[in-house]
C-alpha cells in the first residue's frame, strides 16, 4: 500500500484525543454520502423523465424522417423508395402529408394539424399503443367513410364526446390553395366531413393536436393532384445502426432533402431536458462544496493534533511532499467512503422506486405514470464519483499544505 494512504488510514481509524475530530469527520462523510446520493437520484429521475418522454413521443414519431428542405411537399419517387426498402435495417416506409387546418365540432372551432397517412403508418409508429379511447381506423372502403384518430388536446378543446363512433362528424376547413382572389359570394375554404373514432394521448401539447386520417383524404383536401407528400417516415429494425442507415438514406434521396433521426426531430426538446438535468447537477454539486467545509475542519483539527507526529516524521527524513500527500490521501479516503456510501444508498433508493413507486407524482391521476420514473446510468455514477473526489481533493489541499509547513523536531544533546 502507498505510504501516504497507510498513514491516512491510520489517522482516520485511530483513536483521537478528542471526540470532536471523530464527530466532524463522521458528519463530513455523512454529508458527502447524502449529497452524492441526492446527485445520483436527481440525475436518475431526469433520465427517467427523458426516457418516458422519448417513449411517448417515439410512439408518434418515426425512427427516420425524410422531408424536403425547400417548400412543404414533394412528389415521391417510386424508384428511390424501392432503393430505401432494400437498405438493411429498414423495415417499413410510410408516406404522410401534414397541413394546418381549422376544425369545427358542434359550433366549436380550433386550429390543429391534419395528417394523412398510408397503411404502413401504424407499423412505422406505435400510435395503437397511445389510444385512450376508441380504435385506430382511417377509412372504410365498403361505406366510403373517412375516419380519424384525434389527439387528446383537440378532443378536449372541441368538446368531442367519445364513446364508440362520435354522433356528429368533425368539419375540416382548408383554405383553397389555388384561389387567387375572393368575392363576397365565394367561399375561401374547402370543407370536408370526417368521423372521429379514437383518441390518442402523448401528454405533449405539440403532439396531441393532430387529426390522423387517410392520405387520399388529405391530398384531396389540399388539392394536391400528383400524389404529393410532406414526409417519408421510416421504421428501422431494433438491431439497425441508425447512423449508418441515416447516411445511406441521405445518399439515396440526394440534395434538397433533410434526413433526421428521432433525436434530431425533437432536438430542442431534448436539449432543454438535458440542460435542466445539468443545471440541477450544478446546484447539488455546489451543496457538496459547502459540505466539504466540514472535512476541511476535521482535517485541520487533525493536523493540529498530529503536529508533534508530523514534526517527528520530518525529523526521521520525511519531506514536505510526503506530509502533504498524507493529508491529501486522508481527504481522498474520506471522500471515497462518502461517495461509495452515497452510490449504494442511491442505487437502493432508485431500485425501490422502480419496483414499488414509493414517491408519487403530485396530481398523478392526470398523468400516464403515477410515480416518479427513474433510470440509472453507470456514466452518471462515474461523473458523481469524479466530482466528489475532485471537491474532496481541493478541500483537503489547505490543511495538507499547512501540515507540510510544520518544522521537524530536532533534539539537541
Amino acid at each position: 500500500m502507498n505510504l501516504p494512504f497507510k498513514f491516512a488510514r491510520r489517522y482516520i481509524f485511530s483513536q483521537k484525543s478528542t471526540n470532536a475530530i471523530n464527530l466532524i469527520s463522521a458528519i463530513s462523510v455523512l454529508g458527502i454520502s447524502l449529497g452524492s446520493m441526492a446527485l445520483i437520484v436527481i440525475m436518475s429521475v431526469f433520465n427517467g423523465f427523458e426516457g418516458l418522454l422519448g417513449d411517448l413521443i417515439g410512439n408518434f414519431k418515426p425512427d427516420i424522417k425524410v422531408t424536403v428542405i425547400q417548400g412543404k411537399v414533394f412528389e415521391p419517387d417510386s424508384s428511390k423508395i424501392v432503393r430505401l426498402e432494400d437498405i438493411e435495417g429498414v423495415t417499413y416506409i410510410s408516406q404522410t402529408l401534414q397541413e394546418v387546418v381549422l376544425l369545427e365540432y358542434n359550433g366549436v372551432q380550433n386550429i390543429g394539424f391534419i395528417k394523412g397517412v398510408d397503411d404502413n403508418f401504424r407499423e412505422v409508429t406505435a400510435i395503437d399503443t397511445c389510444l385512450s379511447t376508441g380504435e385506430y381506423k382511417t377509412y372504410d372502403a365498403e361505406s366510403d367513410v373517412h375516419f380519424a384518430v384525434i389527439g387528446a388536446a383537440l378532443e378536449y378543446a372541441l368538446g368531442i364526446p367519445m364513446g364508440g363512433m362520435s354522433p356528429k362528424p368533425l368539419t375540416v376547413y382548408m383554405p383553397k390553395r389555388n384561389k387567387k382572389s375572393y368575392s363576397a359570394t365565394s367561399k375561401p375554404f374547402k370543407q370536408r366531413k370526417i368521423y372521429p373514432v379514437g383518441v390518442y394521448t402523448i401528454m405533449q401539447s405539440d403532439y396531441d393536436n393532430y387529426v390522423v386520417t387517410n392520405l387520399p383524404f388529405v391530398q384531396e383536401l389540399t388539392t394536391y393532384s400528383n400524389g404529393e407528400i410532406s414526409a417519408l417516415e421510416i421504421r428501422l429494425a431494433a438491431t439497425a445502426n441508425v447512423v449508418a442507415v441515416q447516411k445511406q438514406i441521405a445518399e439515396i434521396m440526394g440534395e434538397g432533402f433533410e434526413v433526421k433521426n428521432r433525436y434530431q426531430q425533437d432536438e430542442a426538446l431534448y436539449k432543454i431536458t438535458n440542460m435542466e438535468k445539468w443545471f440541477a447537477f450544478i446546484v447539488f454539486a455546489f451543496t457538496l462544496v459547502l459540505v466539504a467545509f466540514n472535512m476541511v475542519g476535521a482535517l485541520w483539527m487533525l493536523v493540529l493534533e498530529k503536529k508533534e507526529d508530523i514534526a517527528t516524521l520530518k525529523a526521521m527524513g520525511a519531506n514536505s511532499k510526503l506530509v502533504r500527500n498524507i493529508f491529501l490521501a486522508e481527504g481522498f479516503v474520506l471522500s471515497l467512503i462518502g461517495v461509495s456510501l452515497g452510490c449504494v444508498l442511491a442505487a437502493i433508493l432508485c431500485l425501490v422506486q422502480q419496483e414499488y413507486g414509493l414517491v408519487k407524482l403530485a396530481g398523478s391521476d392526470e398523468f400516464i405514470v403515477t410515480y416518479y420514473p427513474v433510470d440509472m446510468y453507470w456514466l452518471d455514477f462515474l461523473q458523481v464519483i469524479f466530482t466528489v473526489l475532485t471537491i474532496g481533493g481541493v478541500a483537503a489541499w489547505i490543511p495538507a499544505y499547512r501540515a507540510s509547513k510544520i518544522r521537524a523536531i530536532i533534539h539537541k544533546k
